[in-house]
């Protein structure tokens, strides 16, 4: 159990390796420091990555979309984590982006504490792979562990970052 998120079984037993995992990030994605020192400015800051990027086609709507969800609750999910995520008719493409902050972000999380790593996912509305849940239980599975976070709080590089999941996966 990670801090009261235990994803269903059947989502961490789909197959999904680290390769396939890895093929929903990418190195524009990445965000090695983030200068938000909100949750508001977080969300917002990774939601103007995917912008930049032409991932998403509003990036308010994936904005808005973001702010009430954290409202049914915070996608902090403990131990410096969260995982921001949602279906939004504002992006064709499931994406994920990753931030870390080293001086950590109040996120409502969970435990309390402040979060410094941050996966944000974006699904469209339809899934025909329905891959949108089993991607949140891998990036879950992949950062339940203290080496992987603290692994993940050194990365310098999207390399960097590949590698920690490809370890973090491997057992």
């Amino acid at each position: 159990m990670f801090n009261g998120f235990e994803p269903d079984e059947e989502v961490l037993t789909i197959g999904m390796t680290s390769q396939q995992l890895l093929t929903y990030f990418s190195e524009k994605r990445f965000v090695r420091e983030l200068k938000a020192r909100s949750k508001d400015s977080a969300l917002k800051e990774m939601t103007e990555l995917l912008a930049r990027e032409r991932e998403v086609h509003d990036p308010q709507l994936l904005l808005e979309m973001l702010k009430r969800r954290e409202t049914l609750g915070s996608t902090g999910i403990g131990k410096g984590v969260a995982i921001p995520h949602g279906r939004t008719l504002a992006t064709g493409k499931l994406k994920v982006a990753f931030g870390r902050s080293k001086k950590g972000i109040p996120f409502d999380a969970i435990d309390n504490e402040p979060v410094h790593l941050i996966f944000l996912i974006v699904a469209p509305y339809h899934d025909p792979k329905n891959e949108y849940l089993p991607l949140l239980g891998k990036i879950v599975e992949a950062v339940k562990t203290d080496t992987a976070r603290d692994a993940l709080m050194q990365v310098a590089t999207f390399e960097d970052l590949k590698s920690v999941f490809s370890e973090a996966l491997s057992s």
